[in-house]
């Protein structure tokens, strides 16, 4: 009779374990880009797993579409841009949250910057931001963080929003083909597409000074069901995301990946992404992600401004609203602040 019990506590502590040893699953939203490097460094050297954590990645096409299964519980986390769209997400009350640095500008070195048809500057017709007046920009959609850009961009040249002839929704490989048959005069173009122009001669950087350093492109994102039910892993998660974001960070150089552990890195990034080209991926403008994962606030608040004034927002929100800095906090508690490989 002893022994049988034993044998059923041993049973039920067995079980027990197991259960706890099981990993956690959480599904991920991304379109797979270049700036979504820190997530796919922490999967590819294991730190997801380290804290339990089974990551599923989904495709999906834009940042826009990764809101509402978020809000639904159908997605746990995202990598998406900041926009008006996720504002407005908010501000009707979808329980979203921005938690982590995902993609922004290396001052001095923007990922993101507005480019120009080369014949229009060898003319000397564009020689700064201020010539940009009239001219034909294309955004890859309205509302999001390139339009802030391009505001900035324009605002350095004495210029509003309005004073340039907006082409909205065009992809960013749609932009080389257009800046090559001038069907645009300019663009505010991302990587891969903006090293490609560049390197075809098709367009250059618009002269003159950076508009927007330290611009918060994009973001990690919770979805509020993750952060309510499953506050651990929340907590475990945001811990192996910075792990790979401070790997991400050790290959950097000068804006690119030139760093001490670049080949590595390189090398995730042509396994996750859709550029597998190791030679353009090094040549390419790196994104930069803060390794201690705060996001510019100053930056989101100045992004937020513009999308109400450009009447892009259909509520109100505001940045504090938006972002929740626990996570990252708690995660720089447990690793201790960034220190760069020497």
């Amino acid at each position: 009779m002893i022994h049988s019990r034993l044998r059923v506590v041993m049973l039920a502590l067995t079980a027990l374990v197991a259960v706890a040893c099981k990993a956690s699953e959480v599904r991920v939203g991304t379109n797979f880009l270049i700036s979504d490097a820190a997530l796919f460094v922490a999967e590819q050297k294991g730190y997801f797993k380290e804290q339990g954590i089974k990551l599923k990645l989904v495709t999906l096409e834009s940042g826009a579409k990764m809101v509402a299964p978020l809000g639904t519980g159908e997605l746990e986390v995202a990598a998406g841009a900041t926009s008006a769209g996720l504002f407005n997400a908010i501000a009707r009350g979808i329980e979203i949250k921005i938690v982590a640095d995902k993609g922004s500008s290396i001052p001095g070195a923007s990922y993101m910057p507005v480019i120009v048809r080369r014949e229009l500057v060898d003319s000397g017709k564009v020689k700064s931001a201020k010539d940009l007046k009239g001219l034909k920009v294309a955004e890859a959609g309205q509302g999001g963080s390139p339009a802030s850009t391009l505001n900035e961009t324009l605002k350095k040249g004495g210029l509003r929003y309005a004073d340039v002839v907006h082409i909205q929704n065009m992809g960013y490989p749609q932009h080389v083909a257009a800046l090559a048959n001038g069907a645009i005069d300019a663009s505010v173009t991302a990587e891969p597409a903006l090293t490609k122009a560049l390197d075809e001669g098709v367009a250059v950087r618009l002269p003159g000074e950076e508009p927007y350093p330290g611009q918060q492109i994009s973001v990690l994102l919770y979805g509020g069901d993750f952060i309510k039910k499953q506050p651990d892993v929340a907590r475990k998660f945001m811990i192996a995301y910075l792990k790979g974001a401070r790997d991400y960070n050790d290959a950097l150089k000068s804006g690119h990946l030139a760093g001490p552990n670049a080949d590595e890195v390189v090398s995730i990034l042509a396994q996750f992404t859709h550029v597998k080209d190791p030679v353009l991926i090094r040549k390419m403008t790196a994104s930069g992600c803060n390794p201690n994962g705060w996001v510019n606030r100053a930056s989101l608040n100045k992004d937020l401004q513009f999308f109400q004034e450009a009447g892009f927002l259909e509520g109100t929100v505001t940045v504090d609203q938006a972002v929740d800095d626990s996570f990252v906090d708690g995660a720089v508690k447990v690793l201790g602040s960034y220190k760069p490989r020497e």
